[in-house]
């Protein structure tokens, strides 16, 4: 008898290796693909939605076979599922990059691929419940904190911007400002991208000490700053 929750209600052929239970598996990744696909793009990140379909049929379609040589050929090791999962890591990994603003860009997007690989694994293997119940939890994490996550960033003392300054001679008068504003610079480097154009750009991580700035958000305090002579242009970053 199945033991998965779901399985024991659809019955003994859900857990077992037919066409019957591969269609319903099938079905169910490209069902969470095209969700975890569609959330991405939405919060314009690269999703690449064909990639993200095939990636969870392959990852459920390894831990279908090897559910399959565990019961009937009594293998005692998940291959097929341990080689996809460590190869979607190394791959997803390599899509993490650098913009010119030395930002990471793709960070999320590729950790929640890997995760999408290990659920469709489960899913594969028969455990119905657990792989809905780590996709609804993969979602929650992504759709759920994401006003959290932005409102502890903008109440934070800390930040980091991008700065543009117009000559690398308005460098001194800008950190004297930042200064009398209340900001301690904690980091400062120069950005290597914008060597040829024409403008000294930096990336700049603070820290609030003054007690006025502390209750103002970071936006208000990066305004203050946009408005100086010596700034041509000014954003956050992360």
């Amino acid at each position: 008898m199945p033991t998965d929750f779901i399985a024991s209600l659809l019955g003994n052929w859900s857990s077992e290796v037919n066409i019957a239970s591969t269609a319903l598996k099938t079905a169910l990744v490209i069902l969470m693909a095209v969700i975890f696909g569609c959330e991405r793009s939405r919060n314009r990140h690269a999703a690449g939605l064909r990639t993200l379909i095939v990636l969870s049929i392959g990852s459920m379609f390894a831990g279908l076979a090897d559910i399959y040589f565990i019961t009937v050929h009594g293998v005692v090791f998940p291959i097929l599922s341990a080689a996809v999962i460590i190869g979607i890591s190394i791959i997803t990994a390599n899509t993490i990059i650098f913009s010119s603003k030395n930002q990471i860009m793709g960070l999320t997007t590729s950790v929640g691929t890997w995760t999408m690989s290990i659920v469709c694994a489960i899913l594969g293997f028969g455990l119905y419940t657990a792989a809905l119940i780590g996709f609804a939890a993969l979602m929650i994490g992504l759709l759920g904190f994401s006003s959290m996550e932005n409102y502890i960033k903008n109440k934070s003392n800390h930040f980091e911007i991008h700065l543009e300054l117009k000559t690398r001679n308005s460098l001194q008068d800008f950190i004297s400002m930042a200064r009398e504003f209340g900001l301690k610079i904690d980091n400062l480097e120069l950005n290597p991208a914008y060597a040829n154009s024409g403008l000294s750009v930096y990336t700049v991580k603070f820290t609030v000490v003054g007690k006025s700035l502390r209750k103002k958000s970071h936006s208000d305090i990066i305004e203050a700053l946009s408005v100086l002579d010596c700034v041509y242009y000014i954003e956050k970053l992360g």
